[in-house]
């Protein structure tokens, strides 16, 4: 069994645009598992509220009026509304780190109980 060499060296960063926003959602994505991490079902919770939330507003707006232009314009006011909300995920991610944190302090303070500290070990 050999011991593989490491590169101490980072790998460099990404180029353009698109690599720059790639990049900037990655990292967004994990400092969400790491509040999922953090914050356990609150997190989660919160998150899939904002989901629901944003999905039947599109799909409320659709069926009110709204015009779907492109692919989404074949797939009715559900599929549309899907699409259009996948398409919010940043902003969804954005918005699940600011709130989780109050969240979490209105379930605790409304249970009765303070939040355990994270641990380090």
């Amino acid at each position: 069994m050999s011991a593989e060499a490491v590169d101490p060296t980072p790998p460099p960063p990404p180029k353009g645009a698109l690599g720059r926003a790639g990049a900037w959602f990655k990292a967004k994505r994990e400092q969400l598992r790491e509040h999922f991490a953090e914050f356990g079902g609150i997190a989660i919770a919160t998150y899939f509220t904002i989901f629901a939330l944003t999905w039947i507003g599109f799909v409320v707006a659709i069926r009110m009026g709204v015009e779907v232009d492109g692919a989404a314009e074949n797939t009715g006011s559900i599929g549309a509304a899907y699409v259009a909300t996948k398409l919010t995920q940043p902003l969804r991610i954005l918005a699940t780190l600011a709130l989780t944190p109050a969240v979490a302090g209105v379930w605790f303070r409304l249970a009765g109980r303070k939040r355990e500290p994270k641990s380090d070990t």
